[in-house]
């Protein structure tokens, strides 16, 4: 069956906790509390103003998934969608899952109108990742990421 790409609902709450949680063990080896991420998932999933999900499905079994936050930028008048919480299942790797995924959001923040730019953060030694968005079109900046956590 072919692969459909669907936005997220609170109905899909389990399955973007599970992806959110095996992200944070593979790419950074950090075990998530799973009760915050589900709580972080759920108020996300009920107000798109906090980010947007999408899941990747094979015969209507989630593979992978992709969510976006907004920033406004006054310097350019408009908004950015930064791309987060990328996760792909081992099995849907390197078939185009991530691509899929994507261009998804990339044609939804083209047809969007106010949308400027997307943007993502990698980490520093993910080579594979960084390598894979170049292949996507998307060019590394000069800007480092610095925070303040917690509060």
């Amino acid at each position: 069956m072919p692969l459909s790409i669907r936005r997220a609902g609170p109905a899909d709450a389990a399955v973007v906790i599970e992806f959110n949680c095996l992200l944070a063990q593979e790419s950074e080896g950090k075990t998530l509390d799973a009760a915050v991420v589900g709580r972080g998932v759920a108020a996300g999933l009920a107000d798109p103003r906090k980010s947007v999900y999408f899941l990747a499905e094979e015969d209507g079994v989630a593979i992978g998934q992709i969510m976006f936050t907004t920033e406004w930028s006054d310097w350019r008048n408009g908004w950015f969608w930064w791309i987060q919480s990328v996760y792909v299942r081992p099995e849907g790797r390197r078939r185009g899952v991530f691509r899929a995924l994507f261009e998804h959001v990339d044609q939804a923040a083209r047809a969007d109108g106010h949308v400027i730019g997307l943007r993502l953060y990698v980490e520093r030694d993910n080579q594979i990742a960084q390598d894979t968005y170049r292949r996507m079109g998307m060019d590394a900046t000069a800007y480092l990421v610095f925070e303040r956590y917690p509060l």
